[in-house]
C-alpha cells in the first residue's frame, strides 16, 4: 500500500452556487432549492439579514461582489413574478458576468411555479430579468422551469459551469445596472 494513498484528501468537486431571487416573494423556493439540492453544491448565497439595507447602494454592490459572488462558479436566478424588476437581482447577475469580479460565472434561470410563464413553451421577456434575457438571447444562459428532479438540476448547473469557458464570448453585460427597483 502506498503512503500517498493514506494521506490523500478528498477533493470537493461541487460548484460554488449563488442563488439570486426576490427575498420578499420567493424565499420559500430558495429554501426548497437548498433543502432539495444543497448537497450538490456549495452555497455562496446571501442569507436574510446578512446585508444592512441602511447603507449606500455602492457599498451593498461591493459587499455582494466581494463577499458572495467573487468565487462563485454558477449563479442561479430563481425567477418569480416580480424578480424581473429587482435591482439586487440585476446587480448580482451583472457581477457574475463581470470578469473583474473573480472571473465569469455560469448563468442559469429557473422559472418558478408562481411565474405567469411557468410551464409555457415561450416566456415573455418583459417579466424576466432583462440582463438574464440578454444572455438567453446571446446563447450564454439557459432558462428552465422549476423542477425537483435532482438529475436535471445537477446537469443544468454543470452546463452553466461549462458555459463560463465554452461560451464566454457570448456574455452580454452591456446594459446599465438598475438604480432602483422596477417592481414592487
Amino acid at each position: 500500500m502506498s503512503w500517498n494513498y493514506l494521506f490523500e484528501s478528498k477533493k470537493d468537486n461541487r460548484h460554488k452556487v449563488f442563488l439570486s431571487y426576490y427575498h420578499k416573494d420567493d424565499q420559500y423556493y430558495r429554501n426548497r432549492f437548498e433543502k432539495l439540492f444543497g448537497h450538490l453544491f456549495i452555497s455562496k448565497s446571501v442569507e436574510p439579514g446578512d446585508i444592512d439595507t441602511d447603507v449606500s447602494t455602492e457599498y451593498i454592490k461591493r459587499l455582494i461582489q466581494q463577499n458572495y459572488i467573487e468565487d462563485t462558479s454558477v449563479l442561479v436566478v430563481l425567477v418569480g413574478p416580480k424578480t424581473y424588476g429587482r435591482k439586487h437581482v440585476d446587480w448580482e447577475i451583472s457581477a457574475t458576468l463581470n470578469k473583474k469580479v473573480g472571473g465569469y460565472s455560469g448563468l442559469l434561470g429557473l422559472c418558478l411555479p408562481t411565474h405567469p410563464d411557468y410551464s409555457k413553451d415561450k416566456y415573455n421577456a418583459d417579466v424576466v430579468p432583462p440582463r438574464l434575457v440578454d444572455n438567453l438571447k446571446s446563447g450564454y444562459a439557459k432558462f428552465y422551469d422549476w423542477t425537483e428532479d435532482e438529475a436535471k438540476i445537477k446537469k443544468w448547473i454543470e452546463e452553466a459551469f461549462q458555459s463560463r469557458i465554452d461560451k464566454a464570448d457570448k456574455i452580454d453585460n452591456s446594459r446599465e445596472q438598475f438604480k432602483y427597483n422596477r417592481s414592487e
